[in-house]
């Protein structure tokens, strides 16, 4: 371990109370918001492998011996968002967290960003409890928190000293869950500490910890709220920096995020039995050891996530396109799709994505779309966002959107629920007309509620307009970056809703409800097709090497059972899909998508509305419904320009 102990310039001393007399009676290590499991290329680098030698040395090293066993708390956000995630719905992070040797955890929303009941799968995988004391779900029982978590837990030190554990979240975030069951019960922090405490004291607890996921408002309001040495510390998460006060005499750390910064605690009992506690934060930089169980682990997830992008998720029977001569000069039948979605799943007025967002650079013509498809074309990781402006700052994102035309920049509009012309012969500022929101007139006034990327809301690409409030501008934020979905995941869940075989197995009721009301609106703007006859499903439409009870046994396996198995079930049931090597299968289907490449180039790119009833039957799957984005004549060009 001589390479964590010489990494000095990644130790800091975060607090200290003067108190380090003897061996401490307690230890810690705390984290929170974890996403990827990979390191970065600036420093910290993070990492989980390097994480992982830190906690190792904390926990296991020499220089510890005769101390008491280092206690590991974690509050939460895991299992979302990050590419890996996009994949394997957060299963990759279960062994991850579970070989830090974590004692406990607080739910984040990230955990639930795929439904309660694909947490409650991902929690059962875990060696640790989860902890939501203060949401209450009625369906499950009395008293009974959110995702059947835990709502206090009692852990027991090496030295046998009781530390009595109680998880809370915020109010806030729970209002951005769309998947959330109904009825939920949500109990001020404050008054699940004061119901909970005095149990866990009876108990034998001789210290309070805390473990929330919320901002530092609602942690320092919690701290102000209760009676002092109630609690001896809030150990937090959901801000992603690291930060330490102390507030009415209650400690509040949050440590960092990503794998990138964890702290180290030391606690003591002084005399008159209150809690001195010592604050180490630690950088993961890259002079840190790699663990080399934990290279292997990461290893072994991104060889497989290699496969995994080359799952179908989806069916088009309409070419879509996504090169940057369409999308950063006019209206795309993809950017009209991919902002709907937006637009419907936050049930938004309208949407501006800057088709910057809409990195394929090329023409997806009918047939299977991939994950790598999706992620390829859609590869940012800041998330979507909502935010509420005026009427007159909608106008000037589309002032700003369309000031630079004809040259092919990012900040081109792809929109939802907005009409405008715009005329590139005006000066940049006055180039927008007959815009419309909702389908009727743009009230300046008038306070609508936008869906974009978190990027535009920090005002890049000259979009000042729908900066928010925390970075300087006017919009009011209503769903945070902390609390929104990247647009690939979003359409990653889009597709496994429209799935009719090798669903996945934990889409919830809740998923399910919500993800169809999605359907019922973007499908009023564009078509599916229902699923062909299997003999008619292209590609791959049957199976000559699969038994009938192989199939059925296809059939019956869940995405979310077993991520190291390939998805067979996702072209059609029984049918083994190579990854790695070109079959007669896979020549066909590139023929295929040459000639309709011939077909849609010969026909001029119209994306005529009833391009999908022109198709028929003609393309289709049978394992899924097959989507039709179009044109509406959302984005005009006057003025003598076509």
């Amino acid at each position: 371990m001589a390479n964590v102990k010489g990494s000095t310039k990644s130790e800091t001393i975060t607090y200290s109370s003067g108190n380090t007399a003897g061996i401490p009676d307690l230890r810690f290590i705390h984290y929170n918001d974890v996403y990827h499991v990979e390191a970065g290329s600036r420093e910290p680098v993070g990492g989980i492998s390097r994480f992982k030698t830190l906690c190792d040395y904390y926990q296991s090293d020499a220089t510890f011996g005769g101390q008491p066993d280092c206690i590991t708390l974690f509050s939460g956000d895991a299992f979302n968002p990050s590419l890996e995630s996009s994949v394997t719905k957060g299963k990759h992070m279960v062994p991850a967290l579970n070989a830090l040797s974590t004692s406990a955890a607080c739910l984040g929303n990230h955990d639930l960003d795929f439904g309660v009941e694909q947490f409650q799968y991902l929690a059962s995988l875990c060696t640790f409890p989860w902890l939501c004391a203060n949401v209450l779900d009625p369906a499950l029982g009395v008293d009974m928190p959110l995702g059947n978590c835990k709502r206090s837990v009692m852990l027991t030190a090496s030295n046998g000293i009781k530390i009595g554990c109680i998880g809370l979240v915020e109010q806030e975030w729970l209002d951005t869950i769309n998947t959330l069951p109904p009825n939920l019960i949500f109990v001020e922090p404050a008054e699940v500490v004061r119901e909970l405490v005095p149990g866990l004291r009876a108990d034998g607890a001789e210290i309070i910890i805390a473990i929330t996921h919320q901002r530092q408002p609602n942690d320092d309001r919690l701290a102000r709220e209760l009676e002092p040495n109630l609690v001896d510390i809030i150990l937090s998460g959901h801000d992603h920096f690291y930060a330490h006060s102390v507030v009415n005499g209650t400690h509040i750390l949050r440590s960092g995020t990503d794998f990138k910064q964890l702290s180290y605690l030391e606690a003591r009992k002084n005399g008159s039995g209150k809690w001195d506690f010592n604050i180490w934060r630690r950088d993961v930089i890259s002079s840190i050891a790699e663990e080399p169980v934990a290279v292997q682990m990461v290893e072994k997830l991104t060889k497989s996530l290699k496969a995994k992008l080359e799952r179908p998720i989806g069916y088009t029977s309409a070419p879509l396109d996504a090169r940057f001569s369409t999308v950063r000069m006019k209206e795309s039948n993809l950017g009209n799709f991919v902002c709907d979605i937006m637009r419907f799943h936050y049930n938004a007025d309208c949407c501006i994505m800057a088709a910057g967002t809409i990195r394929g650079d090329q023409i997806y013509p009918p047939g299977v779309l991939k994950v790598k498809d999706i992620m390829n074309c859609f590869p940012f990781e800041d998330p979507c966002v909502v935010i509420g402006v005026s009427g007159n700052d909608v106008l000037h994102a589309l002032e700003n959107a369309v000031s630079k035309y004809p040259a092919q920049e990012g900040r081109f509009p792809q929109v939802s629920n907005i009409k405008f012309a715009f005329d590139p012969s005006q000066h940049e500022g006055q180039r927008c007309s007959d815009v419309f929101i909702k389908d009727q007139p743009i009230d300046l006034e008038r306070e609508y509620t936008l869906v974009t990327r978190d990027y535009m809301a920090r005002g890049k690409d000259g979009f000042h307009s729908l900066m928010v409030t925390d970075h300087g501008g006017t919009a009011r934020s209503i769903v945070s970056d902390e609390n929104g979905l990247l647009i690939s995941m979003l359409l990653r869940q889009y597709f496994m809703n429209l799935k009719v075989l090798g669903r996945w197995k934990n889409l919830g009721t809740q998923m399910m409800r919500h993800w169809s009301s999605i359907e019922h609106g973007v499908h009023q703007k564009h078509p599916v097709q229902q699923p062909v006859e299997a003999s008619k499903s292209l590609p791959f439409a049957s199976s000559t090497n699969s038994s009938l009870p192989q199939r059925q046994a296809a059939a019956e396996h869940s995405d979310s059972e077993d991520e190291s198995t390939p998805d067979v079930t996702a072209f059609s049931v029984g049918t083994t899909i190579p990854t790695h090597q070109h079959t007669a299968e896979d020549r066909e289907l590139m023929l295929k998508r040459r000639v309709v490449r011939k077909w849609w180039r010969l026909a001029g790119l119209t994306g005529h509305p009833s391009m999908c009833e022109e198709q028929g039957h003609e393309f289709g799957v049978h394992w899924a419904k097959s989507i039709c984005p179009r044109l509406e004549g959302r984005i005009r060009i006057v003025g003598g320009h076509d």
